[in-house]
């Protein structure tokens, strides 16, 4: 069995998906780690050395990759499943879980995050609050195409029994 975790920066997908790897008994697998590692470079310099359109690319060709591991609990970047044909080969693959949150969660988190994320790092929050409105109005509808929708508060509990 493979897990999915996809949804929009900053909505906990590391954080719960190790949580749920180690309760699980199942591997983990960040997939911005796994890029860095295989790339040996920072996401953050790839989307600026090579921009977004060829990070896609090489964020697609690592997520086929991890997709075709077993036992394991992948947390997506969040424009992952949002590019090409992404979610169906999530959904075909594994069981995918959104975690949703709403913008003002998802702003708030941004606004505290100590991880150094491309597309938001240097806005203000005016500018963070309008970003997380237009894209999350973007990205939401791939989100909501996962097996299952987890909110925070059920952080706890697993959304489905094995």
């Amino acid at each position: 069995m493979t897990i999915v975790l996809v949804g929009f920066p900053g909505a906990g997908k590391s954080t719960i998906g190790r949580r749920l790897a180690d309760k699980l008994g199942m591997a983990f697998i960040d997939l911005d780690i796994y890029i860095e590692e295989k790339y040996h470079t920072a996401v953050p310099l790839l989307f600026q050395k090579y921009g977004e359109p060829t990070f896609r690319t090489l964020e697609y060709a690592a997520l086929c990759e991890t997709l075709a591991m077993d036992k394991v609990v992948i947390a997506t970047g969040g424009g992952a499943p949002c590019h090409g044909d992404a979610m169906d080969q999530i959904n075909a693959k594994a069981h995918s879980i959104y975690l949703q949150l709403t913008e003002d969660q998802l702003v708030e988190r941004l606004l505290h995050s100590k991880k150094k994320r491309p597309l938001t790092n240097s806005l203000t929050e005016p500018e963070l609050r309008a970003y997380v409105h237009e894209t999350l109005a973007k990205r939401e509808p791939f989100y909501l195409r996962a097996t299952t929708v987890w909110t925070p508060a059920q952080a706890d509990q697993l959304p489905f029994t094995l």
